[in-house]
């Protein structure tokens, strides 16, 4: 029977994002594939430790145990290993007991080619070049940053969080800052309070994610004991009153977040630090995900004016 992917929302996840591959990369960047091979083999059995996607991966699959007849969530390794070199890494998907089922090896080539085929909603890799290619087509793709954040094993809940501009609207009130200031910032904001703003790059994921939301509002309405596991939230740099454009730039897209930070020049981390999301999506690197690195597992999504 055929297995309707359409109907799910699918995050595609490069090796290098879900473990730490360290080692053996770097005896592939100094001894060639021949060498990897080997060394991958020889260490085949060998579990390997958990990256910085890992702990939003694992809450993200754990969405299905919730809604088990639904089953609304898939995660697909894409990975430029070939499927002998590629051994490793699913020995260890089964060893954490991750219920990954899908997966791409596509021997040396850019697995981003893939996504569509998966109906992927979300690219993570740790490789920045996949991650350009993968955006300068169309998709939405982010870079996992290196995190000194620890995983809470005993946290019961998901935690994402989005930037606003560049990240989940489009870059265009970015555009008008870069041009013109904070003043002509503020004035066209003002003025645009009641338009909504473009869909950016991960507005598809967060509607996605939205819907997720809303069947657990549902669990809610059944159980008013019951503890919602998905949580969303909103840290910007924007400061009152240009938070209008954010609330009517929800409405119309028909989604509702958990918490929005309106924090104005104040450094990201701060809210993060108490926050601690299992990953937050920013489309600068400086300030906003130097600052965020420390305390969430952080993700460059290099869309826009600014990453160009």
């Amino acid at each position: 029977m055929a297995y309707n992917i359409e109907e799910k929302l699918v995050i595609g996840v490069a090796s290098s994002a879900l473990f730490r591959l360290d080692e053996a990369d770097t005896i592939f960047r100094s001894n060639g594939i021949a060498a990897y091979r080997e060394y991958q083999r020889a260490h085949q059995q060998d579990v390997l430790q958990t990256g910085i996607a890992y702990p939003f991966i694992k809450r993200f699959l754990h969405l299905n145990e919730l809604f088990p007849e639904e089953h609304p969530v898939e995660v697909v390794l894409l990975s430029h290993n070939d499927p002998d070199t590629g051994a490793r890494v699913m020995h260890s998907i089964r060893h954490y007991k991750l219920p990954i089922q899908l997966a791409a090896f596509t021997t040396g080539a850019s697995p981003y080619a893939y996504i569509p085929a998966y109906n992927v909603a979300l690219f993570l890799s740790a490789n920045e070049d996949d991650v350009r290619q993968a955006a300068a087509q169309g998709y939405a793709a982010g870079q996992v940053l290196d995190s000194a954040a620890t995983d809470d094993e005993n946290d019961d809940e998901l935690r994402i969080a989005f930037d606003f501009d560049g990240v989940l609207a489009d870059d265009s009130a970015e555009i008008v800052y870069k041009a013109g200031g904070l003043k002509l910032f503020q004035m066209t904001e003002n003025a645009n309070a009641a338009n909504p703003l473009p869909q950016g790059p991960l507005a598809a994921l967060l509607s996605k994610l939205a819907s997720i939301r809303k069947m657990e509002d549902a669990l809610q309405e059944k159980d008013p004991a019951y503890k919602r596991f998905l949580k969303t939230a909103i840290v910007t740099a924007r400061s009152a009153p240009a938070d209008q454009r954010i609330v009517s730039t929800l409405r119309s897209w028909d989604i509702t977040v958990d918490q929005t930070f309106l924090l104005g020049g104040i450094e990201k981390g701060r809210a993060l630090s108490i926050l601690k999301p299992h990953i937050f999506f920013d489309d600068q690197r400086y300030p906003h995900l130097e600052s965020s690195s420390p305390y969430t597992p952080s993700v460059h999504i290099p869309f826009g004016t600014i990453n160009k």
